[in-house]
Formats: C-alpha cells, sequence, structure tokens
C-alpha cells in the first residue's frame, strides 16, 4: 500500500519543487526558471474566446468533480500523471491542498485545471478540456477568481505556446523562490 504523507509533500512544494513522472518513475524536480500566469493587466487570452465569455456557455465551479478532473489530465497519449500520482493528488485533496477548477456545460464537465493552493499561490499542476474551449474558459475564470481572492502567484511552472497565449511569463529560480517565499506568508482560500 502506497504511503502518502501530504504534509512532507506541501513541504516539497513549499521549498519550490514540483512533482512529475517523466516515465522512469515519480520524482521531485526544479528548473532554473519559472513559469507564472500573470493575476495583473499582462494576462491575456485569445480575441476567439471572447464570444464564449459573453455567451457564458460554461459555467465555473470548484471541487464539483475533482476525480474527474484529475482523470481528465491523466487521459492522454503522453502524460506524466501516474497512477500514483493521482493518488498523491487524491491524499492532497482530501487534507485540503489539491483543488480543481472546473467549467461545465450543462450536466457535462467541459474543463478543468488541477492545481495546489499553499499560502497565497495556486500551483497549477494539469488542465484538459471535452467540449473545445472549456479548459480556456477555465484559464480567464480562475485567474479573475484567483485575483478577487488577492492571490500573489499563479505557477504554471514550466512554458508552452498554449500558456504563452495567456500572458505567461518565466522567471529565474532566484526570482521565483523570493516571489513564493512571499506568497506563502499569505492565508488564501480558493
Amino acid at each position: 500500500m502506497l504511503q502518502i504523507n501530504p504534509v512532507e509533500i506541501i513541504a516539497g512544494y513549499r521549498q519550490g519543487y514540483f512533482l512529475m513522472d517523466n516515465g522512469e518513475g515519480l520524482g521531485w524536480y526544479s528548473s532554473q526558471s519559472r513559469t507564472l500566469m500573470p493575476l495583473d493587466e499582462q494576462f491575456r487570452y485569445p480575441r476567439s474566446l471572447r464570444r464564449y465569455l459573453n455567451q457564458n456557455r460554461f459555467t465555473p465551479a470548484i471541487n464539483r468533480d475533482f476525480v474527474g478532473v484529475v482523470n481528465g489530465c491523466a487521459n492522454r497519449e503522453s502524460t506524466w500523471i501516474s497512477g500514483e500520482l493521482k493518488d498523491i493528488y487524491l491524499a492532497l485533496y482530501q487534507a485540503g491542498w489539491a483543488y480543481s477548477y472546473e467549467t461545465w456545460q450543462g450536466d457535462q464537465l467541459a474543463g478543468g485545471i488541477l492545481g495546489l493552493v499553499i499560502g497565497g499561490v495556486f500551483i497549477g499542476e494539469s488542465m484538459f478540456f471535452n467540449i473545445p474551449e472549456g479548459s480556456k474558459v477555465a484559464m480567464v475564470k480562475l485567474v479573475e477568481h484567483l485575483r478577487s481572492q488577492q492571490f500573489l502567484l499563479f505557477d504554471v511552472q514550466i512554458m508552452n505556446p498554449h500558456l504563452a497565449r495567456f500572458g505567461a511569463y518565466t522567471i529565474s529560480e532566484k526570482e521565483y523562490q523570493h516571489q513564493l517565499q512571499q506568497a506563502l506568508q499569505l492565508q488564501r482560500r480558493l
């Protein structure tokens, strides 16, 4: 039986590490630069998404289907979310650290973002969609929500073209550690 200690796992994230299964087993990772999603006016989204937002095609929710979001994030041809990591996310969810920020279309889970909340930082672990634009709307609504709750950081870990479209940017590990320590001093709730 896998023994998971949420306190030890959160301690690793507090130091700036993140968990990933690179196909050779689960391990802690860090990088020389870190990618953040802006929580200010630098955040942007594709113009084509405005129509979906204006028409309220999706309803946001938090933790309505946490397991569905984890499974959606892991259900890819190439994924770094192993069965062991899914179990860890579930344990972190049960301990009050992990969250899913979701979009729904009626009774169907349209998309979602899996992440951890530690102090004033939201650490985005993964995202997925079942309905086109579902995860993009979740991103916009999550940023709005994090702003309203006065979070300091939205850590998305590693840059990719999808995140860049929303204004994601990289900072040095040293600057990340400085900002992380400031954000950890806060007490925020998703």
